[in-house]
């Protein structure tokens, strides 16, 4: 007879379940034949993987061999994916981390721990398995490696531990776990179900650790500074709002890392760098979540022609370490591109980038003119450009009708100075004449993936800049940001020359991933309450 169902108030969906049902009747069964379903120590640390590769050439024995105990032995701990029985054996298929192992388990001569073989002579050891354990379920096992006859590495297991009885099932082996927002809001189940979503993270994390070795071989420490701000700056961005309660004021998430670390070089320190994340209130597209994370660094006596290189030097490296080398197959509206990333990368002005691909000459055209081609040529909005300065109006052509041209990699060198309140005058005085500053973005596959300047430390200038952008946020744009006299003070006390670089780590993951959406690479992405 079934164990009772306990429920709680409001109650989750699958306690109707009859699956659920099933499995905690079988847990129920479990704890009254004396076992523990969910133990606090399994000592199990060998992996499948490295078991694989380690006998990959070496001779095993076959299962008489293991039945007599004279291969090698092991331990070795995962989730049952596969059972089957065959008479006196059974054989399955545990997955840890690393991969796939196949056991086999035996009437005769296999036990669970805690189980008492003598006490329930009904119900052996391989019937307790077949009738108590589900697919799912964490367990150990240990015993000794053999072949079988098609030569697949087997573990003969002499002793299995219950390690989580699990009472939710899996999703259905062969149809997967297909619903994005399903796989997106619970990822665990994503993990489980799609090898290929588990290989991304891992290669995620692989390259990250790969970015802090890259930065630390060029002579950058890692720093941390706050993510929540008494002002936020560093970008033009709508922040989010909190309070702390413990003053009563109201706080921001960060927008940027930068004003903190331009702080710290102003102190001595002169390369820096931070990985952390920062908060845009903002839309939510492919390639855009109002949490993300970026990495930021400053270096003292660099330039933007400094961070070009080092920008290339960090995408070549990772890639030649991930994959042995610098070209990459990644595919982008079901069409695949062959991604060099070694350098030198193509270098080119915005205003020549336009010419280029666009071949429209800014130079010769008025305010009205560029007006014009947004309004023809754009899906933008006229409240979004009719009263634009023409540097923003240059930058809204480029970024509408350029970007999409650069797949291969591109620094866009530059930029109009209103696009920026932080970044140094062009040092070419024809340059600096139209109003251009030395600043770079870098694409790939028609997306930004880098933003770098030749850092403003002149104060007199800067707090001019910064103060149209409060004078902006007081007339209300909301991604105009506040005058920050502590960042004034410092740089007044002194900022040497500086180059600064900030790379969307997300939008690096979803290159060296090959991921369609930054959704993809997050591992819980922002969703509505309603999806999935």
């Amino acid at each position: 007879m079934n164990a009772p169902v306990r429920t709680t108030m409001n109650a989750p969906e699958y306690h109707n379940f009859e699956e659920y049902r099933n499995r905690l009747s079988k847990l129920e069964e479990i704890k009254n034949l004396g076992i523990d379903p969910y133990p606090a120590l399994a000592k199990f640390d060998q992996r499948a993987a490295t078991l694989h590769q380690l006998y990959l050439d070496k001779p095993v024995g076959h299962s008489d061999d293991a039945m007599a105990g004279t291969t090698p032995y092991v331990a070795i701990a995962g989730r049952l994916k596969l059972f089957r029985g065959m008479g006196k054996n059974a054989f399955a298929q545990i997955k840890d981390a690393t991969g796939q192992m196949q056991v086999m388990f035996n009437r005769d001569h296999t036990e669970v721990e805690g189980y008492d073989r003598a006490a329930h002579p009904e119900m052996g050891p391989l019937k307790f398995i077949e009738k108590k354990i589900d697919l799912g379920d964490f367990i150990g096992v240990e015993g000794f490696l053999f072949r079988t006859q098609m030569g697949e590495l087997t573990l003969f297991v002499k002793k299995m531990t219950l390690l989580c009885k699990t009472l939710l099932p899996l999703p259905d082996k062969y149809a997967g776990l297909t619903d994005k927002g399903v796989r997106y809001r619970k990822r665990w189940l994503d993990l489980i179900s799609n090898d290929q979503t588990f290989e991304t993270f891992k290669i995620r994390s692989q390259m990250t650790f790969l970015l802090r070795k890259a930065m630390h071989g060029y002579g950058f420490m890692e720093v941390e500074t706050p993510v929540l701000q008494n002002l936020y700056g560093g970008a033009e961005a709508r922040p989010f709002t909190t309070h702390l309660n413990a003053q009563n004021q109201d706080m921001f998430l960060r927008i940027a890392l930068e004003i903190q670390l331009k702080k710290l070089i102003c102190g001595g320190y002169e390369r820096v760098f931070e990985i952390g994340k920062v908060f845009r209130n903002e839309g939510i597209d492919r390639t855009h979540n109002p949490e993300f994370t970026m990495m930021e660094a400053y270096a003292a006596y660099f330039d933007y022609n400094d961070m070009m290189r080092l920008t290339e030097h960090v995408f070549s490296s990772i890639a030649i370490e991930l994959f042995g080398k610098t070209k990459l197959t990644v595919n982008k509206d079901n069409v695949d591109y062959e991604i060099e990333l070694k350098g030198p990368w193509k270098t080119i002005s915005m205003i020549d980038a336009i010419k280029e691909y666009e071949n429209i000459d800014v130079m010769d055209l008025d305010d009205d003119k560029l007006r014009q081609i947004l309004r023809e040529k754009t899906d933008l909005k006229a409240e979004d450009y009719m009263n634009a300065p023409r540097g923003l109006l240059i930058a809204d052509i480029f970024g509408e009708l350029v970007e999409k041209h650069l797949i291969q990699p591109h620094h866009i060198i530059d930029h109009p100075i209103e696009t920026t309140p932080l970044c140094k005058p062009h040092r070419d005085p024809a340059l600096r004449a139209m109003g251009l500053v030395e600043r770079f973005e870098s694409f790939i596959l028609g997306a930004e993936f880098c933003n770098a300047y030749t850092e403003l430390n002149d104060p007199i200038l800067q707090r001019a800049l910064l103060e149209d952008q409060a004078s902006k946020k007081e007339a209300g744009d909301e991604e105009a940001s506040p005058l920050d006299e502590e960042f004034i003070e410092a740089i007044c006390q002194g900022m040497p020359p500086t180059g600064g670089l900030g790379i969307g780590i997300d939008r690096m993951a979803m290159l060296f991933c090959n991921a369609a959406s930054i959704r993809d690479v997050l591992f819980f992405p922002i969703m509505r309450p309603e999806e999935g």
